[in-house]
């Protein structure tokens, strides 16, 4: 086998693979043996016609896919190896000679990764974010912890924002009841925004035992084609308001909440205000890796081919609907309750998919142009940690993957991450 390369536009080469008449032919004795099993024509047995009377009849053409499907993926990656190019989509084929007893000329035109050019990736300045804990914050954290234990209980008078009001409701489309338009004693947590725009709000003020109509206007992008952008009455029928009533803030609340080593209010504090610090800790590390990273792809130079934001949007369409699954949902549902089709939906993931593709090309131009590496040392102990994550054994995961190139690589980018963060400067 030959091959010649040439680049035919920007991030796009032209394969020529030129493969002996001989590996040309053995291929088509495969194909005909392939066809010729299960070939039942009058005058032979099942699977016994001569190759020559085949030819005669079908032509040798009738051999030529098969022929191909046998040896254009091999050579197609021998071809690869050979001249060291990046596909990053399958290729396109052009047969420019075929036949018998002839050399086999096929082009194979794919896109490639892009050449990155890097621009300032030290040096970059980024604002570090505040770490301190403020007593607002502990406060806040408090609160949060109270609503959390809050119980419900019923109340009198009128429905406020946050209340839940417990109602009986249906609606109408021109005076008729539409499907799906009926509950009854329906909790319904005022601002909560769960129902259409201008049905909750239209709750407030009312009192148990009242029944009102509310008129709204379903969005234009409603799931129900039949109910979008349309105007509805829901008459409505409020049976009790219930209220968060949150309990009080001592050391025997403290105790009720079992934690280990914090029996009072003090001990409490004190907790979560190292919880918080840990946490604004984090947020301004993640804040500074962020900007770093994207400062850096803003500073470079390079042109994403179409087939490869394609193969990344496939890729987080799968990685969407896998998400889906274990939550109990799929794709489908997702479209149903949206109003949203495959379509947009990769239209909508397009823009995150350039965005880390962006990324990560310039993360492996910093790899390339600092020499990173990563020794067997580092990649044991990342192996290590994914074995006890996951209650492995470490030679048992070894054993399984089946290679630790990818993992190695993800290791390389994320030392460009640490090398470029390191080498900005802060403010």
């Amino acid at each position: 086998m030959s091959v010649k390369v040439e680049t035919v536009e920007t991030n796009k080469v032209k394969l020529t693979i030129t493969l002996s008449a001989e590996s040309f032919d053995k291929a088509l004795d495969g194909a005909f043996k392939k066809v010729s099993k299960n070939l039942q024509v009058p005058g032979f047995r099942k699977g016994k016609m001569p190759r020559a009377i085949f030819e005669q009849k079908f032509g040798v053409e009738a051999l030529y896919e098969d022929a191909l499907d046998m040896l254009l993926p091999k050579a197609y990656m021998d071809a690869v190896a050979e001249t060291n190019v990046a596909p990053v989509a399958a290729p396109s084929w052009d047969i420019k000679q075929i036949g018998k007893g002839q050399e086999l000329i096929a082009e194979a035109t794919v896109a490639v990764k892009p050449e990155v050019e890097l621009g300032q990736y030290t040096g970059i300045e980024v604002e570090e974010l505040s770490t301190e804990v403020t007593e607002a914050d502990v406060e806040a954290e408090l609160e949060k912890l109270l609503q959390n234990h809050a119980e419900i209980v019923v109340k009198e008078g009128a429905v406020e924002n946050g209340d839940t009001a417990v109602i009986d409701y249906e609606g109408f489309k021109d005076g008729v009841a539409f499907e799906g338009g009926k509950g009854e004693n329906h909790p319904l947590v005022i601002g909560s925004n769960s129902f259409i725009p201008g049905f909750e709000e239209q709750l407030i003020g009312m009192t148990a035992g009242e029944t009102k109509d509310i008129t709204v206007t379903f969005p234009e992008q409603y799931h129900a084609a039949e109910l979008a952008g349309a105007e509805a009455v829901f008459k409505v029928t409020l049976h009790e308001v219930k209220t968060r009533e949150l309990p009080q803030l001592d050391d025997e609340f403290v105790k009720d909440l079992d934690r280990e080593g914090i029996e009072t209010v003090a001990d409490l504090k004190a907790d979560l205000e190292k919880t918080i610090k840990s946490q604004k800790e984090t947020a301004a590390r993640n804040h500074v890796i962020d900007t770093v990273v994207e400062k850096v792809t803003e500073n470079a130079k390079f042109e994403i081919p179409t087939e490869m934001i394609d193969s990344e949007v496939e890729q987080m369409v799968r990685e969407a609907d896998q998400r889906f699954q274990m939550q109990g949902f799929n794709l489908d549902l997702y479209f149903q309750f949206t109003g949203m089709d495959m379509d947009k939906f990769k239209a909508q993931l397009r823009t995150e998919a350039q965005k880390r593709l962006s990324y990560n090309l310039t993360l492996e131009a910093v790899v390339k142009a600092e020499n990173i590496d990563v020794t067997e040392e580092e990649v044991d102990a990342k192996l290590a940690e994914i074995a006890q994550a996951y209650g492995r054994e470490l030679e048992e995961l070894k054993a399984q993957l089946p290679s630790l190139a990818m993992l190695k690589e993800d290791l390389k980018v994320q030392k460009a991450v640490d090398f470029i963060v390191e080498k900005a400067v802060r403010k």
